[in-house]
């Protein structure tokens, strides 16, 4: 456990390109739909989001020159965050419209690992990469690394993942004691936008 201190390829694509490859959509935004979130609080504006099951950012990134643009059609929109249960729609979007979502993420039940804990810093470029741990969505990799930034660990094995369309996965194992403190660097390295895969992590 840790804690954190229809052209279906095609539409998913174009949500990649909005959200790191500004260029050639302007001249489309006409036939495009664009997706907004309204998120109140911390955990909402940095919770992951997925388009028919490709991450594609994080909620607070997504606006400006990043903002969502998909192709009309429905899509299914995934919204995730650590300790959160996730928030699924499946969405109609019209060409030339804007749908907004109002975000409402609800805690998870579930109790918090207590005791000693292991600390793991998480340094990587680019820093929107998504950050998995034994499968699970644990957030981007901002939110792990710089001053007062870390990622609370159960002592023991773990499995990382760091990935983002567009680039080949950085994967390692961990072996954390009680009270250790960690670091990870990587750059990743540029390649397919379907080498990172589907980057879906269903929650236990």
């Amino acid at each position: 456990m840790f804690a954190v201190l229809g052209l279906r390829s095609l539409a998913v694509l174009t949500a990649l390109c909005s959200v790191g490859f500004i260029g050639p959509l302007h001249a489309e935004n006409r036939v495009l739909a664009e997706v907004r979130f309204v998120a109140h609080n911390k955990a909402e504006k940095n919770a992951g989001v997925w388009v028919d099951g490709q991450y594609v950012g994080y909620v607070k990134e997504l606006n400006g020159d990043k903002k969502m643009l998909l192709l009309p059609g429905t899509h299914e929109i995934a919204v995730r965050q650590a300790w959160y249960h996730d928030e699924v729609q499946q969405v109609l979007l019209e060409p030339g419209k804007v749908y907004e979502i109002k975000l409402a993420l609800t805690k998870d039940t579930r109790t918090p690992p207590s005791g000693p804990m292991g600390e793991l810093k998480i340094s990587a470029n680019p820093n929107r990469a998504a950050v998995f741990v034994d499968d699970q969505f644990a957030g981007h990799v901002n939110e792990f690394d710089g001053p007062g930034k870390a990622m609370l660990i159960t002592p023991g094995h773990h499995r990382l993942r760091i990935a983002l369309p567009g680039y080949l996965p950085f994967e390692t194992s961990v072996d954390l004691r009680p009270n250790q403190k960690l670091k990870i660097e990587t750059d990743l390295v540029k390649g397919s936008i379907t080498d990172a895969g589907a980057l879906v992590s269903e929650k236990q």
